[in-house]
């Protein structure tokens, strides 16, 4: 009996502790506490933040994999940054499955949540909001996974990003869905990733709505396999207020769905409407580059059985009065610059849905410019039925973590 009890005893010891919840309240001394939790965490622990404004002056930082940040809610559990010193970002994550889940950050000096190399990470009913509206001080990006495998961004809204609400970088197994974004230069931005589902998003008042980019010299690169669906893709006509130097920048104020040097981008089912340079874009990558890995033409790009409206009335495009008078006052609702890869005509750079008109920038080279264009309309070769994509989106074990 003796022995037994021993050795019950000696098998507890070794046995892992229960996870904690480490509760959190606003008030003084909230910035400390907090960051001691995202500090003392033990993997499976949870940290909540209860109802209340947390006005933090500084950045906090989690490198502990398996932590749940969780609040009461997006609109209960605010981290206030405005008083924040320094242009860091509000939230860094570096730990794998970590979820984050039912608060806000408002008006953080950078980024609003970057992870990086932060796999399997859940993004769930996170606001990301600059409260003063789109300005090009603003932090660049609001939620911002990078160099990840396993993202999912469920049910959230950012607004006021100076890139992109929503980015998911240089990473692979993404879904995004069920989110806002509204007021950024970019709404919902893919870049450089592979094998991503963005589907069931409200996409409206951006500069432009849901892009899906390729870029030279990133660590990643060969970004692809996309599948862009069920979303609403309205209004989105906010001057671009990107600062200068940036890549979106060049993004032309009401543009719905840009694809830009990426391959196997399906885009289907979508409700595209009242983007009044373009609903969808189809382009090349123009600047120049030195990195031999880089392929900067789109191929095999559908535009599949979306709603869409007439097409363009106002671009933001050089000579647009000149087009529109050329298209007779309505630019026709998809757009190419007319560049396709030369290695590869066996793939077509472009399909559509025979009901969806085109014209074309004309362009026969890279780097060309714009004065030299030649825009008449053109008629994409019909689509077939999608490729196998193979096992796109985030991992179903994340699905898990929102019960």
């Amino acid at each position: 009996m003796m022995r037994i009890a021993l050795g019950a005893l000696l098998l507890a010891s070794t046995a892992p502790l229960a996870a904690e919840t480490h509760t959190i309240s606003p008030g003084e001394g909230a910035q400390e506490r907090l960051q001691e939790a995202l500090i003392l965490a033990e993997p499976g622990d949870e940290i909540f933040l209860e109802a209340g404004r947390y006005v933090l002056t500084d950045g906090l930082s989690l490198d502990v994999e398996g932590v749940t940040v969780r609040g009461a809610g997006p609109a209960q559990s605010v981290l206030d940054f405005t008083t924040q010193q320094g242009a860091g970002e509000g939230l860094l994550v570096t730990s794998d499955n970590v979820t984050l889940r039912d608060f806000a950050l408002e008006n953080p000096k950078g980024d609003g949540i970057k992870s990086k190399g932060a796999d399997n990470i859940v993004y769930h009913r996170i606001r990301v909001t600059w409260t003063g509206g789109p300005k090009p001080e603003n932090g660049a990006y609001g939620i911002y996974p990078v160099e990840s495998t396993g993202v999912l961004v469920s049910h959230s809204e950012v607004s006021g990003a100076s890139d992109a609400g929503i980015y998911v970088g240089q990473s692979k197994k993404i879904t995004v869905r069920n989110s806002i974004a509204t007021d950024n230069v970019a709404g919902i931005e893919i870049e450089n990733s592979r094998d991503a589902i963005v589907t069931d998003n409200y996409v409206t008042r951006n500069t432009g709505g849901i892009l899906v980019f390729d870029l030279p010299g990133l660590p990643v690169m060969g970004g692809g396999n996309v599948l862009v669906k069920n979303n609403l893709v309205s209004g989105n006509n906010t001057p671009n207020f990107a600062p200068p130097g940036n890549i979106v920048g060049g993004v032309p104020r009401g543009t719905g769905i840009m694809v830009m040097a990426n391959e196997k981008v399906w885009i289907e089912n979508n409700v595209v409407m009242d983007n009044p340079t373009a609903p969808f874009m189809v382009i090349a990558y123009t600047q120049g580059f030195d990195d031999a890995r880089y392929n900067p033409y789109p191929r095999e790009v559908v535009i599949a059985d979306n709603t869409v409206d007439a097409g363009a009335t106002d671009p933001d495009l050089p000579g647009g009065e000149m087009l529109l008078a050329a298209f007779g006052g309505t630019l026709p609702p998809l757009v190419t610059d007319g560049l396709s890869d030369p290695e590869s005509d066996d793939l077509p750079a472009l399909a559509a849905h025979p009901d969806i008109a085109g014209w074309s920038l004309g362009l026969s080279r890279q780097g060309q410019s714009l004065a030299e264009a030649q825009p008449a309309p053109f008629a994409a070769p019909a689509y077939t039925p999608p490729w196998d994509m193979g096992d796109i989106g985030a991992p179903a074990e994340l699905e898990a973590r929102l019960k």
